[in-house]
């Protein structure tokens, strides 16, 4: 009797330990296919108001990373099609107002408005901004993972014109 209760423990808990193994994995065994959205008429003849660069915040970090450019219209954050960073759960992407943000700690306590989930790993994505948004007062992009409160890769905003 010891050793049925002993592997129905062992197989219960090694049937939870591989679910766990393989909701945290898929991302990274079957990634979502490149994106390839593209401005509309309208976007493209909104006039760009910043630009910037995904980087990769922590070299001694092989894990989080991002590279790529962004630009920032009066209505959408446009992600370029050379954008991309590693893969993971529930990645979002934010406006922050604080500029140089290098660690996940340099998040505490900000405000931040959040453009939604990221769609794709790696090309090109739009993303609206809510209305009443004022772009002056934000200086970097960010991808961020929620699940895992991590910075994933930010991108300094330079303001155009």
């Amino acid at each position: 009797m010891k050793y049925v209760i002993s592997f129905l423990l062992g197989s219960v808990l090694g049937a939870g330990f591989g679910v766990a193994l393989g909701f945290f994995l898929f991302p990274y065994v079957f990634p979502p296919p490149p994106a390839a959205e593209v401005l509309s008429d309208a976007d493209r003849a909104a006039q760009v108001v910043a630009e910037g660069t995904f980087i990769h915040a922590d070299p001694n970090d092989p894990i989080h990373w991002g590279k790529g450019q962004v630009s920032v219209r009066r209505n959408s954050v446009f992600l370029h099609d050379n954008f991309e960073v590693g893969p993971g759960p529930k990645f979002h992407v934010y406006l922050v107002p604080k500029a140089n943000i290098r660690t996940s700690s340099d998040l505490d306590n900000q405000m931040f408005v959040d453009l939604g989930r990221l769609r794709a790993f790696q090309g090109s994505q739009r993303y609206e901004i809510p209305a009443g948004v004022n772009l002056a007062d934000f200086k970097s992009v960010v991808i961020w993972c929620e699940q895992f409160s991590v910075l994933i890769s930010p991108a300094d905003l330079k303001q155009k014109g």
